[in-house]
């Protein structure tokens, strides 16, 4: 079957230049149409309207109009300035007006038909004098404040934004929340094409706030709710962990800082842009490994981003030295950047947002967050999960190695997470106490590292004044060794050892001694034999001489009978194979 495509242009947007906004928009608000930004005081509409303008100015060259009812341009100025806006720049080079309507229901007296002919009038001047690409309209609640014809109201408001449509102008009107209704007038959520709501809620005495796109017409847009953050950065908005889970990978290699512990994963350490946990209970040396990961990395050349909520950076830095962890070093050349604060300073969202802030500034190449447990002192579990999850795939999108630092509680399962991010990680390194003997040693292994063919083996964990070993640890009868027991049962094997080679060597010397024995009985046989042989020799040498005398004096004694015999007697003799031998006279 063949599909048919649909072809769709897609809709014209104005980049806002807000960190975040434009992300979750798919590209910013609609060009050309108005905007609405709702929420409850001092959630940060002026502030977003602000930003809008100056962005527009500043980077993408559209001038803009500033409409307040309720803050005079100096009160606008002083306040932005604070924010290293230089507002009053852009308004002498004409790239933004600003104009006040002030608004007072003591001085208002309805007679009549009411209508917004003289604010269009007012803001058509205000956007030909710049050439306005862009206008904000802060806020609607103080210009008909003193007005009570409702169905007059929603009249003019839909005119309002039918007006500003047919100027193509990109809007943005802000509205302060209504009671159940999004808006007081509950009309301008309708009538607007964009809608962005704004929360600013204290829960647990913690403020946080956070932003949901309402609708967008025209357009795809993400529907969560973002945390942002309004800081002397201006307003930034952090958006939700990616669905696509498409992030980039590398066969680079990160090294831990522990060369056992990089022998352990098979590999050599941890692959560029994984996630590490290390968890364990307190005091079995999480810090440290975060620390020589610090120093690896700094080593190397690259920045390294570490977040503590439990120590200072002068106490992080004077408690590793003892296990011979200098940081310092690299803290003065700026390859190494501590951030210490405390979980309760202030909502999750804004620590999200500032850790992300503070990623996208110092660039690093690894990012510590020691530890990600803590924060549960102030946020939901599920809530920390979430932010784990965004933070996560943020460090995935930037190629950054994330080690984070899981504390366990006492009586709780090793194997388990206290905010259950176990799943999210690609390498999780498990610390755990061992009690024997009366010692409370370490321990470590790995509980899973993914693409790698890493050990399975518990290695003793020693904390040194060169850094940390990893020690192979025992068996015995009672199960892991370690500590005394493990020196013990070493100084054990060692004796046996030396037993064995002690009986090795006495057996040897033994055989030896049997050896050359043997050798001296029969070199000792041999001699005899030798004699036996010339003895032998000699008795045969005898007889052959004694043999051949014989024969010489029968052969004389032949010869002499011969010469005397009278009676023709034959003369018997030898001859030379013995055998009697006749003569005939």
């Amino acid at each position: 079957m063949k599909t048919r495509k649909i072809s769709s242009r897609e809709l014209p947007k104005t980049p806002t230049g807000i960190r975040g906004l434009d992300e979750i928009t798919y590209g910013g608000l609609p060009k050309g149409r108005p905007s609405l930004v709702a929420g409850g005081a001092g959630c940060g509409k002026t502030l977003l309207g602000l930003e809008f303008l100056i962005n527009g100015a500043r980077n993408y060259n559209e001038p803009g109009v500033f409409m307040a009812f309720e803050e005079t341009p100096e009160e606008l100025i002083a306040n932005v300035s604070s924010l290293g806006f230089e507002l009053d720049r852009l308004v002498e080079k004409k790239m933004i007006a600003l104009d006040h309507i002030r608004v007072e229901r003591s001085e208002i007296e309805e007679t009549g038909e009411y209508d917004l002919e003289g604010l269009f009038i007012r803001l058509q001047y205000a956007i030909d004098s710049v050439g306005a690409k862009r206008v904000v309209l802060d806020t609607l609640e103080a210009l008909f404040a003193g007005f009570s014809n409702e169905s007059i109201l929603r009249s003019e408001l839909r005119r309002l934004f039918q007006w500003l449509k047919s100027r193509n102008v990109t809007a943005v009107i802000t509205a302060e929340r209504g009671d159940g209704t999004l808006t007081r007038q509950g009309l301008e959520e309708y009538v607007a094409d964009c809608v962005i709501l704004l929360d600013n809620r204290v829960i647990d005495q913690i403020s946080t706030r956070r932003l949901r796109i309402v609708k967008y017409r025209g357009s795809a847009h993400g529907s969560n709710e973002f945390p942002f953050l309004m800081d002397e950065g201006g307003f930034s908005v952090l958006p939700i962990t990616s669905l696509s889970l498409d992030h980039p990978i590398s066969s680079e290699i990160v090294p831990s800082g522990v060369p056992d512990l990089d022998e352990m994963l098979g590999v050599g350490g941890y692959y560029r842009g994984s996630s590490v946990l290390v968890s364990g209970s307190a005091g079995t040396g999480k810090s440290t490994l975060a620390a020589s990961l610090c120093r690896a990395a700094c080593s190397a050349g690259n920045r390294c981003l570490y977040f503590s909520f439990e120590e200072s950076p002068n106490q992080i830095v004077r408690n590793m030295r003892s296990v011979g962890i200098d940081l310092r070093p690299f803290v003065n050349k700026g390859l190494l950047h501590i951030v210490s604060n405390r979980p309760a300073a202030y909502g999750l969202e804004r620590h999200l947002v500032s850790i992300h802030k503070q990623i996208s500034e110092f660039r690093p190449a690894v990012v510590i967050i020691d530890p990600i447990t803590s924060l549960i002192s102030n946020a939901d579990r599920n809530d920390v999960l979430a932010m784990s999850t965004r933070l996560v795939d943020f460090l995935k999108s930037e190629q950054i190695t994330g080690f984070f630092i899981s504390l366990s509680s006492a009586g709780s399962s090793l194997e388990m997470t206290e905010i259950s991010i176990s799943s999210l990680m690609d390498t999780w390194l498990l610390l755990r106490d061992i009690e024997l003997n009366g010692e409370r040693n370490r321990g470590m292994y790995v509980l899973k590292s993914r693409g790698m063919a890493h050990s399975n083996q518990i290695r003793e964990f020693v904390l040194t004044n060169k850094g940390i070993r990893l020690l192979k640890v025992y068996l015995g009868s009672e199960g892991v060794l370690t500590g005394s027991a493990r020196v013990a049962q070493e100084a054990k094997e060692k004796g046996a050892v030396m037993e064995r080679a002690q009986r090795s060597e006495a057996a040897a010397a033994e055989l030896e001694r049997k050896r050359m024995s043997m050798e001296a009985r029969i070199a000792a046989m041999r001699a005899e034999f030798e004699a036996e042989k010339l003895e032998a020799a000699k008795l045969i040498s005898q007889d052959k001489q004694r043999l051949g005398r014989i024969d010489a004096d029968r052969d004389a004694m032949a010869a002499s009978r011969g010469r005397n015999g009278k009676n023709g007697v034959v003369a018997a003799s030898r001859g030379k194979n013995g055998q009697p031998k006749t003569q005939g006279l």
